[in-house]
């Protein structure tokens, strides 16, 4: 993955590409001009030409890619991030990542104690019915007394 200096350059770039493409396709596709009220054979029989089609196809490219250089472009730090601001940032990022370590620690206990209680149930289970199939008499348990 390139950095974000290389994604705008690289989105720079592709908007100057669309520029020229656009410009080329344009004009080689845009009717003959006339001079002087000079009409010529190749006006007549020239076919109709696709350039509204082109302008907007190329309108879309250059727009879509032009919104990538503005977020690009807003995604780099601002000249007023100074080292202190970000020493800020950092621990306050920091701050928010003991949190929700402690709270990830708290629910792995839980998850731990639950999982004990399933595994001593599931135990007592399989007791009971190694206790039934050896014709064992089962023992009461306390809420049945």
């Amino acid at each position: 993955m390139a950095d974000r200096l290389t994604q705008l350059q690289d989105a720079v770039n592709s908007l100057a590409d669309q520029f020229c493409n656009a410009i080329g396709v344009l004009q080689q596709c845009a009717p003959p001009a006339s001079f002087n009220n000079i009409q010529t054979a190749i006006n007549k029989d020239q076919p109709a030409n696709p350039t509204e089609e082109y302008a907007q196809l190329f309108a879309a490219l250059i727009a879509r890619t032009a919104k990538d250089v503005d977020v690009l472009i807003d995604s780099l730090p601002s000249e007023e991030s100074t080292a202190a601001l970000q020493a800020a940032s950092l621990r306050q990022l920091e701050e928010e990542n003991h949190d929700a370590a402690a709270r990830l620690e708290e629910v792995v206990y839980r998850g731990d104690m639950l999982l004990e209680k399933i595994q001593s149930a599931l135990a007592d289970i399989a007791q009971s019915q190694l206790r039934t199939r050896n014709g064992a008499p089962t023992q009461p348990s306390p809420a049945e007394s």
